[in-house]
């Protein structure tokens, strides 16, 4: 059992302010987008940081970022650690399982403004495509990169705050209802593709159109249909917030036909302790709020618009999955007095929430295998089964070995537990 101390990625969309804040630290003078914990390697974790550390060191923040790509520095690098003993930290059969690596990866996730319009891969898609790149010559840090692994990366992302997101494609039905009304030639050219094929090849196609470089509109088409939403914000939208999004979008990103493409996604509004689940080929893009995000250990990201990082239209276009369908929300099964779980429908992880109110009392948590526990806020006490012992305060994170056995808990605060299913 070791505490662990995240890396900070300073992604253009992220807030200076809002997870350091998290932690009672100043605000960094760059965005901080996330922080990882886990073992990926493009960022994994430290551990053997002192029993005191907390997951965000300040000094990532007061080095201006310098610190944010660099190797693990000070403490042991987490996935050299698993990497020394799979076995004994992950368990025989998740490290055969996972090819001895972390199945997941355990964020903090603060956007200050919207994310790209973005897909992510099936594990097959991944593979073929992280080889693909590898035979090109690209490294692994390139721009122009977008397969940084050979993992698929489904994704849960659970509320802190408030969260806005865009996902998934509207029914062709709801699409037209919502282009209705726009005075505007871009949105009358993608609801004919819709007329013409009332299923997901017209969506498709629709989707395409904006993005393809010989169909791609221009910044003036564009601005004419952020014109049109904000003038029938004023009157009787069908859909406020979907042109209350294009509004925000254009703010951020104008003349991007991402803005557009938009109102073919479906709005969702999280609320704090709310959850939801993203598969591969669902295009998405988190819009705003605070929140958790736990996904299968990858960092492969296919982009449609809305970013100054590489976008890959070709590659998304094969990836994407065009057929209608509603945000996934996750509702939690309560297992225990003190622990609700969200369960994924993928082998790789499972988040579990645990909330203690009586100090007095020490409950087992469920759960095996490798974990990760963090406190949003308040103090535990935490034991396993190896006979470790350790005082988990808010802002802190601990990587439990699955040798380390059933672990115990006494306290009062709010937690979260990482874990595989």
């Amino acid at each position: 059992m070791h505490v662990i101390q995240g890396r900070v990625r300073d992604y253009d969309w992220g807030s200076p302010d809002l997870i350091p804040r998290f932690f009672g630290l100043p605000p960094a003078d760059f965005p901080v987008a996330e922080l990882w914990l886990g073992a990926h390697r493009a960022a994994p974790a430290r551990c053997d940081v002192g029993a005191g550390a907390r997951a965000l060191s300040r000094q990532d923040l007061s080095d201006g970022g310098q610190g944010v790509r660099s190797r693990a520095g000070a403490g042991a690098d987490l996935r050299d650690y698993i990497a020394a003993d799979p076995q004994g930290s992950l368990s025989a059969a998740v490290a055969k399982h996972h090819g001895g690596e972390l199945p997941f990866l355990l964020k903090l996730i603060a956007p200050a403004q919207p994310l790209s319009l973005q897909v992510h891969p099936s594990t097959e898609q991944a593979r073929v495509g992280y080889q693909r790149e590898n035979a090109k010559g690209i490294e692994l840090d390139a721009w122009d990169r977008s397969y940084k692994d050979e993992n698929h990366k489904p994704e849960l992302v659970y509320a802190i705050t408030k969260f806005d997101a865009l996902v998934g494609f509207r029914t062709p039905r709801r699409i037209l209802g919502v282009l209705e009304g726009l005075d505007a030639r871009l949105t009358q050219e993608i609801a004919e593709y819709i007329r013409k094929e009332p299923n997901a090849h017209g969506v498709r196609n629709a989707f395409a159109s904006l993005l393809l470089e010989d169909s791609r509109p221009g910044a003036d088409p564009v601005a004419e249909v952020v014109e049109a939403c904000a003038e029938r914000l004023t009157k009787d939208s069908p859909s406020p917030r979907a042109d209350d999004m294009v509004g925000t979008l254009a703010a951020h990103y104008p003349g991007d036909p991402g803005i557009v493409a938009s109102l073919l996604l479906n709005p969702v509004t999280l609320k704090p302790g709310e959850a939801m689940f993203t598969p591969a080929g669902t295009v998405h893009a988190y819009a705003a709020g605070f929140g958790l995000e736990i996904m299968a250990n990858s960092d492969n990201v296919l982009r449609a618009g809305l970013t100054n990082k590489f976008v890959d239209v070709k590659e998304l276009l094969a990836v994407v999955e065009t057929v209608a369908a509603p945000p996934i929300r996750i509702a939690p099964e309560r297992i225990s007095p003190i622990q609700s779980t969200f369960y994924a429908p993928v082998d790789d992880f499972e988040l579990s929430i645990i909330e203690l109110r009586n100090a007095g009392r020490t409950y087992r948590l469920s759960g095996g295998g490798p974990r990760i526990i963090a406190s949003l806020d308040g103090a535990a006490d935490l034991w396993v089964e190896s006979g470790q012992h350790l005082l988990v305060n808010t802002g802190q994170a601990v990587f439990v070995r699955a040798d380390d056995g059933p672990a115990k808990v006494r306290g009062i605060g709010r937690f979260v537990q990482a874990s595989v299913p």
